[in-house]
């Protein structure tokens, strides 16, 4: 994947995606695990679509910020441009949060789909901290796996 490993947003930018997830963890429905998370993606063209957590009580059917995020993208026809993922935790403490394993992987289909290598920004309550989604997902299975 080749773009977002290299770049960092700047601070504005960061602070509006960041505030965009924190508007978006307010609406999660978290009745179960009380831990609402908020996810906002920047795609190149200055779009951020948004997303929460949605729980289930049977709890393996629980949807994640970041794949309510990304099915969104999908739904209003994204395929690829993604620049960027913020991740908040409205409970989360000093350490940044991460994406789960699943939401890795869903965020590189996204990401394989455009040739990009997104920063995921993991928010903790005193940081954010940027890190290239190759380095979350190393070797990741996307696309182009299925080739051939």
């Amino acid at each position: 994947m080749g773009g977002g490993a290299e770049m960092s947003l700047v601070a504005e930018h960061e602070s509006a995606l960041v505030a965009a997830a924190y508007a978006a963890a307010e609406k999660a429905y978290a009745p179960y695990s009380n831990y609402p998370v908020g996810a906002a993606l920047l795609f190149d063209d200055g779009a951020v679509i948004t997303g929460c957590n949605v729980e289930n009580a049977s709890y393996g059917l629980a949807l994640c910020a970041e794949t309510v995020a990304v099915a969104k993208a999908f739904e209003a026809g994204r395929r690829g441009g993604l620049v960027a993922v913020a991740v908040v935790g409205l409970k989360a403490g000093d350490e940044p949060i991460t994406p789960c394993g699943r939401c890795r992987q869903v965020l590189n289909e996204v990401a394989a789909l455009g040739g990009t290598d997104p920063l995921v920004l993991c928010v903790g309550q005193e940081q954010v901290r940027q890190v290239p989604l190759s380095t979350l997902l190393p070797h990741a299975f996307g696309p182009s796996n299925l080739e051939g």
